[in-house]
């Protein structure tokens, strides 16, 4: 208990004057409770923290560490000393603060308590107390209760395709702890390479780490190019246990994940007799799903996986290991002698039962070791483990299934909590994986589905962001796309759904700038930027709406493709387009002309506000922003997922939109996507048709050749024809062939902007 002092009492008031620290207090994730009352502590040169248990040794040098980084401190740590000046005093009390991980903080004319409900808890409130140190020297007096909504809240990050520095991971484990998450889930092998020492296999080191070399740009790309660079690398076991010890000080468990029965080349590469068709094998050179894979029907693939388990298992004391079991092609085990005898010898009914037998097998391992086995939500497939948990990627369906049957589910959708995905639309962006995640999309997502009832969503653990290291190219470049959305997953992962409040946790985001300043986090203000609303009216036009986030800021514009300069027009409301244009827009504030020009092409013709009707109903997730979509005159960009793009899985497209009045039509065109690194493919003809009473339909044209891997726009000339209706007929792929992402699922044909001239 630190004492009352005149001087304290003193120099606390000295400071109310000042402005409210309702205004200047920035706390990331958002505390539980919070009252802040007038006054101020003013943390001196000389600080002394209190122990009053010994348990909390580790926390209360890691603070001393904190505070000495943020400003020159001479800071001591002492056992329960009753007459120290200036002490922050660190405690643990289970009765004080009953919930698990919780704290209470109070600062004070008296000096600063601690108290926590366990050690974590205390840890937790260490990292509040930071993150006010690093905004400001004089401290209000505040009392905080706080406990984290999750038990799981967790960041991931893959170095199978890019292999970060071990100081890189103590430096984003810090980070994380900063911002209350309490798990690190460590994607360590690949295709691409395999990254952690195992002693017994010693050609995992100088095989399996290895690849020839990387490919240039993208994956949708065509042809792809390659550097000709040997590239790889992987971490000893020393390395391992000594990031697995740094993040146990900081209360983050590191849960490792070796990939199987899929993303396995590079394993196969340095052992191809674990793979069916017994090679050879090569490490990847470039990103997508490989139809190699551990053979289920041999025995020796089981003794591989668990002899290397046996090596990783002691380097974590994680109770989960994550064993992968995502994007695992079945087309070897289809052709497979010794897998196929497993299916019959194990009355198996088909390879997705099989590969249920492979993942049980595996958990009954890790069970017997005192583990438990989490996978990608693919481990559903012919019937879930009876222990596992689920992570649920692709969406949430599996997430809700594994709840409903009463499996642990950590919710990490790809549409919100991929965070390798373009967090602006912005043509200057780095080259990243697919679509656009901005960070109110992250922040706005709530984790428990609403179509759970009471009990299912007890089983709904928590959440995690996921990185993927494809597009990474630098240490730099993965902490641009981690910061500033890692900070709003961990706010919902830990403050009560009611107090998220999004216009807010911009405000404290600002504040945070000086703390990620501080530990030297390469970050953009991507969320300040020029946003755009767009509504097609039924007289043709398209009005546009602009807003911006960045306070007291300016927006001015243009309609003749010219920069936007500090005479151009300010952008007031709605702007209604009329004509095909060039909207170009810049921010200004105080400095100037802030971040980067916005521009849209708006092609306002014949189509744009018509009804339109579909013979089969897009689908999700590619389903239309608005009913006019496909007819706004915006052209859906290659960051798909912005509601521009309408999907149909495994269904033919047939839409018709009727120009409400018998016209003269001289073309006919529409947008294809063709990714099929993304299930997208083109359709196998797209035919153009028109009528007079949308009964008889005139065929005046086809195309059936699509050569680009992106997006493909293509249009008929219709010469001489008037007509009322215009109908476009697209026939989809059906099933994605063998050898090909997805192969044997239904394949997608994702169009927009159906325009008429």
């Amino acid at each position: 208990m630190c004492s009352k002092t005149l001087l304290s009492i003193v120099l606390a008031f000295l400071f109310l004057g000042k402005t409210s620290a309702q205004n200047t207090i920035s706390i990331i994730p958002k505390p539980v409770e919070m009252q802040i009352s007038k006054g101020y502590f003013r943390l001196e040169k000389n600080v002394t923290i209190s122990l009053q248990n010994s348990a909390l040794q580790e926390t209360a040098q890691l603070l001393r560490l904190g505070i000495q980084r943020i400003r020159p401190s001479s800071v001591s740590i002492k056992n329960s000393t009753p007459n120290v000046i200036k002490c922050i005093s660190l405690a643990i009390d289970s009765n004080h603060v009953v919930q698990k991980e919780g704290y209470s903080l109070a600062i004070s004319a008296t000096g600063i308590k601690l108290i926590g409900h366990d050690a974590a808890g205390v840890f937790y409130g260490t990292q509040t107390l930071l993150q006010l140190i690093h905004q400001q020297s004089n401290l209000p007096f505040v009392q905080i209760k706080d406990y984290p909504r999750f038990g799981y809240r967790g960041m991931h990050l893959d170095v199978g395709r890019r292999i970060f520095s071990v100081t890189f991971l103590k430096k984003y484990i810090d980070l994380l702890a900063l911002y209350k998450f309490n798990t690190f889930h460590w994607h360590l092998t690949e295709d691409q390479g395999w990254r952690i020492e195992i002693k017994r296999y010693p050609k995992l080191q100088s095989v399996a780490a290895y690849r020839n070399e990387t490919i240039i740009g993208h994956k949708k790309d065509s042809p792809h190019r390659f550097d000709g660079k040997p590239y790889g690398g992987f971490y000893t076991q020393e390395e391992v246990k000594e990031i697995v010890a740094f993040a146990q000080k900081r209360h983050i468990t590191v849960i490792p994940e070796i990939e199987i029965p899929g993303h396995a080349r590079a394993a196969l590469a340095a052992y191809p007799q674990l793979g069916c068709s017994g090679g050879p094998y090569q490490t990847a050179t470039f990103w997508g799903v490989f139809d190699d894979v551990f053979c289920a029907g041999n025995d020796s693939t089981f003794t591989f996986l668990q002899n290397v388990l046996d090596e990783i298992l002691p380097l974590f004391p994680s109770k989960y290991v994550h064993i992968g079991g995502d994007e695992c092609p079945k087309v070897r085990w289809k052709t497979c002698p010794k897998c196929q005898k497993r299916i019959q010898g194990n009355h198996l009914k088909d390879e997705h039962e099989l590969q249920s037998y492979f993942i049980q097998k595996m958990e009954k391992y890790l069970n017997s070791k005192g583990k438990n086995l989490i996978g990608w939500d693919e481990i559903l497939e012919g019937g879930l483990s009876p222990k596992a948990t689920v992570m649920s990627w692709q969406g949430e369906a599996g997430g809700i299934a594994a709840a409903q049957q009463h499996h642990d589910v950590v919710m990490c959708p790809e549409s919100h909590y991929y965070l390798d995905y373009y967090q602006s639309l912005q043509t200057s962006e780095p080259i990243a994986t697919a679509g656009f995640t901005p960070l109110e999309k992250v922040y706005r997502y709530e984790p428990i589905p609403a179509i759970l009832n009471p009990t299912e969503q007890t089983y709904i653990n928590g959440i995690q962001g996921n990185t993927w290291s494809e597009y990474l190219v630098s240490e730099a470049q993965a902490e641009y796309m981690l910061f500033p959305r890692a900070l709003a997953i961990a706010e919902t992962a830990w403050s009560p759904k009611a107090l998220k409040d999004y216009t807010d946790f911009l405000k404290r985001l600002r504040l945070q700038e000086k703390v990620l300043q501080q530990q030297k986090v390469h970050y953009f203000k991507r969320y300040e930027e020029i946003q755009a609303r767009f509504q097609t009216n039924t007289n043709g036009s398209e009005s546009i709406y602009l807003t911006s986030s960045l306070p007291n800021a300016t927006i001015r514009f243009t309609e003749d493709g010219s920069q936007p300069n500090t005479q151009s027009n300010v952008w007031k409301d709605g702007l209604s387009i009329f004509k095909p244009t060039l909207i170009k827009a810049q921010l200004f504030d105080k400095n100037g002309a802030y971040g980067q020009v916005w521009e849209q092409w708006v092609n306002v013709n014949l189509a744009t506000g018509k009804n339109i009707t579909f013979k089969n109903t897009p689908q999700a997730p590619y389903l239309p922003v608005d009913q006019y979509a496909l007819s706004n005159g915006i052209i859906g960009t290659h960051r798909y997922n912005t509601g521009q793009w309408l999907g149909f899985k495994g269904e033919d497209l047939e839409v018709v939109v009727d120009l409400s009045k018998s016209q003269s039509v001289k073309e006919i065109g529409i947008s294809v996507l063709k990714y099929h690194w993304q299930r997208m493919w083109e359709p196998t003809e797209l035919s153009f048709w028109i009528s007079e009473d949308g009964k008889a339909y005139e065929k005046v044209g086809s195309v059936k050749d699509f050569p680009e891997n992106a997006i493909n726009t293509v249009s008929v000339k219709v010469p001489n024809k008037t007509a009322r209706f215009v109908k476009v007929i697209g026939i989809n792929k059906g099933t994605i062939p063998v050898g090909e992402y997805g192969a044997g699922a239904k394949a997608w044909l994702i169009v927009d902007e159906l325009v008429v001239y």
